[in-house]
């Protein structure tokens, strides 16, 4: 799964980076949860729009806007099957963007939480679908992060990790009029473990209280 993750960019990096050009309010983010509101670039149908949804999937028929806490992923293999997911995975899609993620690696004493990277320390977009929620007094914009199994750099920590899309899938993915399921669900694979790396954090990190530039310090060097 993906439970929480970073966005310490600032905003003009990520415009040139995602080739979106609307401005949005942004501060560094240190440890982003579910049911906050993210970073994400959707299309319009001719341009790459920025723009911030909950985090936490609603579909459409829920009765209760509370079920996107139990729908912060969605499973790759499953995905065009689900009835939640699975016209939102025809029509509306999106990046989620990122600079890293952390994931727990479970010990008989405790948890260690593990922060997840590239290499090169660019930022990356997360595979996403939206849905727009319309029950409750406003409209809510909501989200889910795709998951799928591990690469060799996450699977001794986790058995899933977040599908992270290469920046040559964006404009496939993003595109609403491209439904051929199985050439999507082909994006939906690990990502190449030689392109990113991994280091242990404190457990600071284990609260969503805690928002700090300290939860991205290496617990041992590194």
């Amino acid at each position: 799964m993906c439970g929480r993750f970073t966005l310490t960019d600032e905003i003009v990096q990520l415009q040139a980076y995602f080739e979106f050009f609307n401005d949005e309010e942004l501060s560094p983010r240190y440890n982003i949860a579910p049911g906050q509101y993210i970073l994400t670039v959707v299309s319009d149908g001719t341009n790459r729009v920025a723009q911030h949804m909950k985090w936490g999937f609603v579909p459409f028929w829920a009765k209760d806007e509370k079920m996107g806490f139990k729908m912060i992923n969605a499973r790759a293999e499953t995905i065009d099957e689900k009835p939640s997911f699975r016209q939102a995975f025809q029509q509306r899609r999106c990046l989620i963007l990122a600079d890293g993620f952390y994931e727990w690696k479970r010990t008989e004493s405790k948890k260690h939480p593990y922060r997840f990277v590239m290499k090169d320390r660019k930022p990356f977009a997360f595979a996403g679908i939206w849905e727009t929620w319309s029950k409750g007094t406003t409209p809510l914009t909501s989200c889910t992060i795709i998951t799928t199994e591990p690469n060799d750099v996450t699977k001794d920590i986790h058995d899933r990790m977040p599908v992270i899309l290469s920046p040559d899938a964006y404009e496939t993915w993003l595109n609403p009029t491209y439904q051929p399921i199985c050439d999507l669900k082909k994006l939906l694979k690990p990502y190449p473990a030689e392109k990113m790396e991994k280091y242990e954090v404190s457990t600071l990190v284990n609260s969503a209280k805690n928002d700090s530039p300290a939860l991205l310090k290496p617990l041992n060097g590194f």
